[in-house]
């Protein structure tokens, strides 16, 4: 690997982390200080919804004209984008302002992160190792992402830890927690200017060969439509609908929440490890369903769970297993296309699973209410279970290039 490139994932690692900070911590406390700030439900609504569709809007930019307008000038200027929408955040209060804000933003309330940059970064990331170190690559990346979530979550207690301790008052303490949120995306901005030329795509000989394969967009569309499946069975299980299920099923106060879904970001950033370790022993479509259909098992049990400590057995259970399929579905991804089409392939799955997870947590609430309290939990996982056994069958013979000479 040229030292340029190896150079190249630091400040994407680095970039990582801490933008997943600035994602943890919109999920605890961007509907909170909406809320506080004298919204509705439904306006809330309305800008959770505007800042998911700057997003959408955001990665299909990235996916289709990255490459034309430069990897690092994208990652730069989508990073001042989500700079400007904190600042935006810290000032402006209106209902009207505030939707453009989170549009123009791309204000992220989901605690998972589903950017531009994210989408981009795991196209350049598979370019900067070889075959062998794509997955481990990866899966540091995607530790990075969970661990940072991790803490951004815990942070969503400073702005009451400043009123109480310091005085400060409620308003001015988020203002200045969405300041330092702004000032997380400017240092991202920063990074990316230290990265080489190494993560641009090379230099095409004709525009013939530049175009995306028929093969490549067959292979893509694909998975993207898998992706969109499994997907759409998470937008059922978001954080704060399972947090609102054990709060309402079995009492958990909010402490015990955040404990819970701390443990919940630790054991999702270890089985990324395992499953690099794992894919190099029996294959990365083996190591996605392998790991992902029995987490799905376990999580339709919770539910149905006696008592408290069997449900949140289950459900870390579930969270040790359910991520191993995200480095190695990345993976295999960036292995199945040329290095040219990866900023397409990652943008155009990405986009599928946003759009589809949007759909369905739209109507996640509908379910719990209408059909049945536990119903968006077996569901999620029955939607998963479908992807799991539709992805074996359709890509089980098809092997990247590290495993096609290993009869992994």
């Amino acid at each position: 690997m040229p030292n340029s490139s190896a150079r190249d994932l630091v400040p994407i690692y680095a970039s990582a982390f801490l933008r997943s900070l600035g994602v943890g911590l919109m999920g605890v406390v961007l509907g909170v200080y909406l809320f506080r700030a004298g919204l509705n439900s439904t306006r809330i609504g309305f800008v959770l919804a505007a800042g998911l569709a700057g997003g959408t809007v955001a990665t299909a930019l990235a996916g289709f004209r990255a490459d034309r307008i430069g990897r690092r000038r994208t990652l730069f200027f989508v990073s001042l984008l989500a700079c400007a929408g904190g600042v935006g955040l810290a000032l402006m209060h209106s209902f009207a302002a505030l939707l453009l804000v989170a549009f123009l933003g791309m204000l992220n309330g989901m605690g998972s992160d589903r950017s531009a940059n994210y989408a981009l970064e795991q196209a350049i990331i598979p370019g900067l190792v070889n075959d062998r170190g794509r997955t481990w690559a990866l899966s540091w990346y995607n530790v990075l992402i969970d661990g940072g979530g991790a803490l951004g979550a815990l942070a969503g207690g400073l702005p009451l830890a400043l009123h109480a301790w310091a005085g400060v008052g409620l308003t001015r303490a988020y203002e200045y927690l969405f300041f330092g949120y702004a000032a997380l995306h400017l240092l991202n901005a920063l990074l990316y200017v230290l990265m080489t030329r190494s993560v641009e795509v090379a230099p095409i000989a004709t525009p013939e060969a530049g175009r995306i394969t028929p093969e490549s967009k067959r292979i893509v569309r694909r998975l993207a439509a898998l992706f969109s499946l499994d997907s759409f069975g998470g937008g059922f299980l978001g954080d704060a609908l399972v947090a609102y299920w054990f709060f309402r099923r079995f009492g958990i106060d909010e402490k015990e929440l955040g404990l819970l879904f701390f443990a919940v970001h630790l054991l999702n950033a270890a089985s990324h490890l395992i499953a690099a370790w794992l894919a190099k022993r029996i294959g990365l479509v083996n190591t996605m369903v392998f790991t992902h259909l029995p987490s799905s098992l376990l999580l339709i049990a919770v539910p149905f769970a006696p008592s408290v400590k069997i449900a949140v057995l289950l459900f870390l259970l579930r969270e040790s297993m359910v991520e191993m399929d995200v480095p190695t579905r990345q993976s295999y991804l960036a292995a199945m296309v040329k290095p040219h089409e990866r900023s397409y392939a990652s943008g155009l799955t990405n986009l599928m699973r946003t759009v589809s997870w949007a759909a369905a947590s739209s109507l996640a609430g509908a379910v719990m209410q209408n059909l049945a309290f536990g119903a968006p939990l077996v569901l999620g996982g029955s939607c998963k279970i479908v992807y799991d056994l539709l992805l074996y069958r359709g890509f089980r013979h098809l092997k990247p290039p590290e495993e096609r000479g290993a009869g992994a």
